[in-house]
């Protein structure tokens, strides 16, 4: 024998000291898996099973995990409860047809699936894990006969159901994890409770309840506002005799997005950020004190909107049971009926509470045969009834379908900052009256309100103009500064001492932390607003550089006297954009009001307005394709903030090129909030004669009904990244049978020619596909029909992530017409030449 064979012979055997692992795709009766590395992986390499241990524990347990992710993620455990304490394991199709796990040492097995039919014996049993992470256990048959998914551990995967099969009894639910280094049951579950009528999910410690999901509405859960329809999401609530069970799915399945129930007792949902290389979590609960189970107790009404105050009210009609201790137990104790007051008399009737997560429906009923109107009238005749609302607000129609009454106690109430659903609380006679006559006086006020409200503006800032030229005159006569709180509700006033120039320079600050600025010091800041400081002219005011004497440089927006922005407008910037604290919104330094001069004093954008760039063949070359897209991005993270993240809503309804400006590193700033609108509570839409904007950017339903929304801004978003996509205005005329860009982007894509609209400037430098993506999102952000748009929320996942997108319908304002002189501006932007783009309209008679 040679020396080779010898090698060769001695290499054999050490290869059989060695523990041999592989990958399988099915476990059978004659390949089980074993605790030496062997791993059973799906078709696609999405999930992976196997043995691991979590965290610092040493113990062995079988689970599955995302295969594809760089951290091993577990979403499901088979022994969780039982662990191994070696590596003996092996998991196996047992001579009953099931999957069971063995270790040494032990008689029976450690973990085995509940299959009841008896094996025939032909040994065709198998298990295979597929790629949405569900383990399947077949017959011989090649019939399913145990699933994972109807065992979830504390992870909900999507297609997986949560709920209760009637039929059978199956409860499929979550179970925490005791601690990261312990798979084993936790404290913290989360079930649906078919004993409510309708059925409620709970998070529960225990037999404690710690947050409610409310009942199915339509549309979503009644205490997850946020729960609205969406390009990432699917949401299928089913409620039959067979089942009640809700189901999330994946628009797009390649996007890796879980459910988890934490340790914590914290109920969060992640969707993994490739770029990154982690799960971002996007929504959570409960998130605050209101969001916890009976936080105010029976008939108590949790609102946590105004700082600093109590968030424990009473229902109305109710007051604290405990009125020594309401507070120093944080109103726990709950609320009772008002003392000598009866519900069941005459005269009484019901208080409607807007945006409310409705009462737990453990004291409900449901009536799923009747409208809101025989609901009342049905709760009316009952004196049992405590309140009602509509069961089913999915239907459309305003007012909803169906008839929750409550027959008891009202608990688990809260006030949402936005969305919610309304209800009805049963009040006594007095009460009654009260809340009539509240609402009659509120009606009368409010169209008095709608007659005088432009009068009573204008007199009450005639009458300050008046008293601060009073002031100013008197301050030139003496020398001495003077406090005026007529202005914003000042708090102090404070000097800055300019030792070179001698001269006082004063700024008061607002409620709002805003300074106060003297129109001496800003005309020596902008030497006397020269034209040589010119940075441009605006649809209000000219706009120009100035430099603070500490040396600060700042753009100073100065009104035109006779401007279309009133003292309202002015007003409305100078609060709106105080409050609002974001990268991409440009922020707001100080104002002015002295006079019959309104001033603005903006932090500096060295770069100027972004349509100085793409609409300007020699700047548009500084921008390549990757910086185009940061810019839109930061745009569209903005305009999420200002719809949804922020503490109000704003709706801006003049967005567009000229208003976005660029910092030192082209970073984008949205400004020019003088026509935004707050919008409050669950609000989604408004309508105005006084239609303002610009032409080219607005939607449909605003341009001609005077009907604006979040969705009215998503409009003009599409519109600004079609032109920052092609380098060209969205009014530019064309040659073809297009309007304007839209039509012409649109009928390039419909033609399959779309990158035929991309800046000739970008070169070849840019992706292909990530352009049409896109172009893909404008055209949805376009789409006619309000309904049809994305949400700004949804727009920044479809940057961030390649999901599947929906087919765009045909957009607005795309048709063939002539333009006449009417429809040409003569006001310009700053580096922009004259366009149809720069018109801002300030009235249109929308119907």
């Amino acid at each position: 024998m040679s020396w080779d064979d010898n090698f060769s012979l001695s290499s054999f055997f050490i290869l059989l000291l060695i523990p041999f692992s592989f990958s399988l795709n099915v476990i059978t009766t004659d390949r089980p898996i074993k605790d030496a590395g062997d791993v059973l992986v799906s078709e696609k390499g999405v999930f992976a099973l196997g043995f691991f241990s979590p965290g610092n524990s040493t113990r062995r347990y079988v689970g599955i995990w995302y295969n594809k992710v760089s951290e091993r993620t577990v979403v499901w455990v088979a022994n969780r409860d039982n662990p191994i304490n070696d590596t003996s394991g092996i998991l196996s199709i047992d001579a009953t047809g099931n999957l069971a796990l063995h270790a040494r040492g032990r008689g029976v097995p450690v973990w085995k699936t509940n299959i009841s039919a008896p094996a025939t014996g032909n040994n065709n049993h198998s298990a295979q894990l597929l790629d949405s992470g569900n383990l399947l256990v077949f017959n011989e048959d090649r019939a399913a006969a145990w699933q994972s998914f109807d065992y979830p551990t504390h992870t909900v995967l999507p297609n997986m159901r949560l709920g209760v099969d009637r039929k059978t009894g199956l409860n499929r639910f979550l179970a925490s994890w005791k601690s990261p280094d312990d798979p084993g049951t936790g404290e913290y579950w989360y079930s649906m409770n078919l004993s409510d009528s309708p059925p409620q999910m709970f998070i529960y410690k225990g037999s404690t309840r710690v947050w409610r999901t409310g009942s199915w509405n339509g549309l979503r859960w009644t205490g997850v506002p946020e729960m609205i329809p969406s390009y990432i999401f699917n949401i299928t609530y089913i409620d039959n005799p067979e089942e009640v069970s809700i189901i999330f799915s994946m628009i797009d399945p390649s996007i890796m997005s879980r459910l988890v129930l934490n340790e914590s007792g914290l109920l969060e949902r992640y969707t993994w950020h490739g770029d990154y290389k982690r799960w971002v979590g996007f929504w959570s609960a409960p998130k605050d004190q209101c969001d916890f189970y009976g936080h105010c107790g029976a008939n108590g009404n949790c609102d946590n909107s105004a700082a600093g105050e109590f968030e424990c009210k009473c229902l109305p009609g109710f007051e604290p049971e405990s009125p020594r201790d309401w507070y120093l137990r944080d109103g726990s104790d709950g609320c009772r009926r008002n003392k000598g007051r009866s519900v069941c008399g005459s005269g009484e009737g019901f208080v409607r509470m807007a945006g409310a997560k409705v009462p737990d429906t453990a004291w409900g009923a449901v009536n799923r045969s009747v409208g809101l109107g025989e609901c009342a009238a049905e709760c009316s005749r009952n004196c049992s009834c405590t309140a009602y609302t509509a069961a089913d607000i999915g239907g459309g129609g305003g007012s909803g379908s169906g008839c929750i009454t409550w027959h008891g106690e009202l608990m688990d109430v809260r006030k949402f900052p936005t969305g919610g659903q309304d209800f009805y609380v049963r009040v006594d006679a007095i009460e009654f009256a009260q809340y009539l006559k509240t609402q009659r006086s509120g009606d009368k006020k409010r169209k008095v309100a709608a007659i005088w409200g432009s009068l009573a503006v204008v007199v009450l800032f005639v009458t300050i103009f008046l008293l601060c030229w009073l002031l100013m005159k008197k301050r030139r006569g003496t020398g001495k500064g003077r406090d005026l709180k007529h202005l914003f509700s000042s708090n102090r006033l404070s000097s800055y001492d300019n030792s070179s120039s001698g001269k006082t320079f004063h700024e008061r600050e607002t409620t709002a932390d805003l300074p106060f600025f003297d129109f001496s010091a800003i005309a020596e800041a902008t030497d006397n607003f020269s034209f040589a400081n010119r940075l441009g002219q605006g649809g209000f005011g000219t706009v120009y550089k100035g430099v603070l004497p500490n040396g600060q440089e700042v753009a100073v927006k100065r009104l035109a006297k006779n401007s279309g922005q009133g003292i309202k407008e002015f007003k409305n910037e100078v609060t709106l954009i105080a409050k609002l604290q974001h990268r991409n919104l440009v922020r707001l330094l100080g104002c002015c009001i002295q006079h019959d001069e309104k001033i603005l004093i903006y932090e500096y954008m060295p770069n100027k307005s972004l349509d100085a760039f793409i609409f300007d063949k020699a700047k548009g070359a500084f921008l390549d394709w990757r910086k185009r897209f940061d810019i839109v991005l930061g745009i569209a993270r903005g305009m999420l903030y200002l719809h949804q993240d922020s503490r109000l809503r704003i709706i801006h309804r003049d967005l567009k090129a000229s208003n976005i400006l660029l910092d030192f590193a082209m970073n984008p700033k949205i400004s020019d909030f003088g026509m935004a609108r707050i919008f409050g509570g669950d609000q989604i839409e408004a309508n105005t004669n006084r239609v303002v904007g610009t032409y080219g950017y607005m939607s449909p339903e605003y341009a001609m009904e005077g009907f604006f929304s979040i969705k009215s801004d998503v409009f003009s978003f599409g519109v600004l990244l079609l032109e920052i996509i092609s380098g060209r205005k969205n009014s530019s005329y064309y040659q073809d049978d297009s309007v304007n860009l839209i039509g012409h982007v649109w009928r390039l894509w419909q033609e399959e020619k779309a990158l035929e609209a991309v800046d000739s400037l970008l070169g070849d430098s840019y992706s292909a596909g990530e352009v049409l993506r896109c172009i893909h999102i404008g055209l949805l952000c376009v789409q006619e029909s309000a309904n049809d748009r994305p949400t700004m929320s949804d727009v920044v996942f479809m940057m961030c992530n390649d999901t599947a997108l929906p087919s765009p319908k045909q957009p607005a304002f795309i048709l063939k017409r002539k333009y006449g002189a009417a429809d040409h501006s003569s006001s310009t932007s700053a580096g922009a030449g004259t366009s149809i783009n720069d018109l801002t309209l300030t009235t249109i008679g929308a119907r």
